[in-house]
């Protein structure tokens, strides 16, 4: 009988550092996306009830932002985890929040 040790799976833990910043104060800037995780949201302004918390790099500085967007978490769902990090902008485009 194997043990589970033998299946090679490990626990992700994926914890963010930097200060919590507002979406509002990265759009239109570069910012680099190292990595994202999804939560259940306390909130029932979006119809996924999810809450996507992105680590990013704005000016050198790692920082947290949260948002409830249902596009940009569609959008990042679609990023390949091996394609992390990269370089993108946040713009607000029909009053909607959008990776370019």
């Amino acid at each position: 009988m194997k043990k589970f040790s033998d299946f090679g799976i490990k626990h992700e833990l994926v914890s963010f550092t930097g200060d919590k910043i507002k979406i509002a104060k990265v759009l239109n800037k570069e910012i680099i996306v190292h990595a994202y995780k999804l939560t259940d949201s306390n909130y029932d302004k979006n119809k996924s009830k999810k809450c996507l918390h992105l680590q990013i790099e704005i000016n050198g500085a790692k920082r947290v932002v949260f948002t409830g967007s249902d596009v940009l978490i569609t959008m990042i769902q679609k990023v390949p985890k091996e394609e992390m990090p990269f370089a993108t902008t946040i713009i607000e485009e029909n009053e909607h929040y959008e990776f370019t």
